[in-house]
């Protein structure tokens, strides 16, 4: 008897409570096309909800009794990234789908994502086109850390990636492997690396309720997601400190050669304040780049503290050796 592959799918929930039951309804028709192909388990994380969350899940569970429906109760909020941590930390799957509760990652788009990684890709990633439901402040906030991450990220980034993904055993497995508690969870897939496929679709309204996400929460993940992929924040100081060096040692050394070697007049008539204000700006300039010199060994100290693998080996096509 053929066994068939288990796929997990992973929800953190944060007071989705008008949500839970749409969810599964949702769910239900991709579950009943493809249960003769494949079998699942869905994983609801409660991240420390203050509604009823917990008990519509558990509503769930009593009228789904064909679906395999887990729950990990947190006790306290901890953060949609904890959240798809301990998800992925725990599931079973031969592939995980990280997917939001909520319904604006469009359900029935799973399919999709489990042809892709048949066909051979190890991560699947949703790629937002459009979103209905975001403001000016917030498109503006994507579309300016989107360019900056693009541009000073150490890894493969995709511009308006999100969390709906589907990610094979193997890159779960490694994945596992990460201690860093500050994370974010796309930032260290795409780290992995591994043969990523992408699936466009546009974000729906959402569902109902407000979005858990906050612009201070939006922040500290938008600071997260450019600490993780970059060091380039860190030695910031010290570019800034060479080009200052650089530019008042040139212009310094242009005076003493023209006021005191070639005696110009138009050299000689620059105010002693003007000589003073190019030499603080050199002294500045040594002290920045001092700064970006210390910025390398606290940038060596992060890199060994996280504890990351030195590498991934792809399991699917390694030969024993």
């Amino acid at each position: 008897m053929k066994i068939m592959k288990l796929i997990s799918i992973i929800v953190p929930t944060y007071n989705e409570e008008k949500n839970i039951s749409l969810f599964v309804s949702s769910f239900r028709p991709v579950f009943d096309s493809l249960k003769s192909k494949y079998s699942f388990e869905m994983l609801f994380i409660n991240d420390g909800s203050n509604d009823n969350t917990l008990s519509e899940i558990y509503s769930v569970i009593d009228n789904n009794p064909d679906i395999d429906i887990k729950v990990i109760d947190f006790s306290r909020n901890f953060g949609k990234e904890i959240a798809l941590t301990a998800g992925l930390n725990m599931c079973s799957g031969s592939c995980a789908i990280m997917i939001d509760a909520d319904l604006q990652h469009p359900i029935e788009l799973i399919p999709e994502f489990i042809n892709k990684w048949e066909s051979g890709y190890d991560v699947v990633v949703g790629i937002r086109k459009t979103n209905k439901d975001d403001s000016v402040i917030k498109k503006i906030g994507s579309y300016i850390f989107n360019k900056i991450v693009s541009k000073i990220s150490s890894v493969d980034y995709t511009s308006r990636s999100t969390d709906y993904r589907l990610i094979d055993r193997a890159v779960i497995d490694e994945f596992n492997k990460l201690k860093e508690g500050n994370r974010m969870t796309r930032g260290l897939i795409d780290w992995l690396g591994f043969k990523k496929g992408y699936i466009f679709f546009d974000a729906k309204p959402r569902a109902n309720g407000e979005r858990s996400y906050s612009i201070k929460k939006l922040f500290r993940l938008f600071v997260n997601g450019i600490i993780q992929n970059s060091l380039f924040p860190l030695k910031l100081a010290g570019y800034l400190g060479g080009a200052i060096t650089l530019v008042s040692g040139v212009f310094g050394l242009c005076i003493i050669i023209g006021r005191y070697i070639v005696k110009n007049s138009w050299w000689q008539s620059i105010s002693h304040n003007v000589i003073l204000g190019v030499l603080n700006m050199f002294l500045i300039g040594i002290v920045l780049s001092c700064l970006g010199l210390i910025a390398l060994y606290i940038a060596d100290i992060s890199n060994e503290s996280k504890n990351r693998p030195l590498y991934v080996i792809n399991k699917k096509t390694s030969r024993k050796i």
